[in-house]
């Protein structure tokens, strides 16, 4: 308790001399007042808080941060990232949830926590609550749900490509050459599976939006954000991911030949085998468990 105290002064950079309320360290470290009154109490007798002359403590100094061996590795990052997508998913890790929580929950230190929810939160998947704490966003959690994703993007995604506006950026679609190549050709790996989905986000959002079509763009933007935690969790293998990659870039050959009406089937045909392939793995998941 009293390494949380004084993280929340360096993390706040407490002025020497800010009173430290019992009340809201409670509120932040969410737990009662009595172990942050034996912290403050502790901490106050190695002269790291200062007891005030009446009641109270106070700031003394602010405290040095300790030694680390470092920035957190990134795949110690990935780990947790995953970790958490698979209990959100799950319905194991609730909708509200604090630093202290994950930290808890998974062992890990502050530093890899924070690094983990910036990177959620760059992407929409988390959002910080006013005051304290962080907020999942919606997902897609069941099959009958992610099953009318499919179909709802089946629908939309291909008929974008023919509409009257689109218009290929030569600039995007070099990119996403380089970005598929460099998936194919990269050493597969567990935590290897966020970078694909946000290729593959950032694939199917650029189609939408060359279709110069607004909200069909919304749709898909939403779309990637409920399907997020859902499909971080590779579990299809690397031969996947090359069917995966080549279909995406025989669309690109199409729509660089002007073939519009021919890249709306091959990516009509995408998606059916996505969903195929999703409800396939989901009934033998299931039946495994019978």
């Amino acid at each position: 308790m009293s390494a949380g105290i004084l993280d929340l002064i360096r993390t706040e950079k407490l002025a020497p001399g800010t009173r430290l309320a019992e009340v809201a360290l409670a509120v932040r470290l969410q737990v009662s007042r009595t172990p942050v009154r034996a912290a403050l109490k502790l901490l106050a007798s190695r002269r790291l808080v200062r007891q005030g002359a009446r009641r109270g403590y106070f700031v003394a100094a602010v405290p040095a941060a300790p030694k680390t061996p470092g920035k957190p590795a990134p795949a110690d990052a990935d780990r947790l990232f995953l970790a958490i997508a698979r209990d959100r998913r799950g319905g194991r890790l609730p909708v509200d949830v604090s630093e202290r929580d994950l930290m808890q929950r998974y062992g890990a230190t502050r530093p890899v926590v924070q690094r983990v929810l910036t990177k959620l939160a760059e992407v929409a998947a988390v959002q910080r609550k006013p005051g304290h704490g962080w907020r999942f966003q919606p997902i897609i959690a069941d099959a009958a749900a992610r099953h009318e994703s499919y179909r709802y993007r089946i629908l939309i995604e291909p008929a974008g490509l023919l509409e009257p506006g689109f218009r290929l950026d030569p600039t995007w679609a070099a990119e996403m050459r380089h970005r598929h190549q460099e998936m194919m050709a990269l050493r597969w790996s567990e935590t290897a599976s966020i970078a694909l989905y946000e290729m593959n986000a950032a694939y199917h959002e650029g189609l939408a939006a060359a279709s110069g079509n607004r909200f069909l763009l919304v749709a898909v933007q939403q779309q990637n954000r409920l399907r997020r935690f859902a499909n971080y969790d590779w579990t299809f293998g690397h031969e996947r991911v090359l069917v995966n990659c080549r279909e995406h870039l025989a669309i690109l050959d199409r729509l660089e030949a002007g073939e519009r009406e021919a890249a709306a089937a091959l990516l009509r045909r995408h998606l059916e085998a996505a969903a195929k392939l999703k409800r396939t793995t989901e009934r033998a998941a299931a039946a495994a468990t019978i």
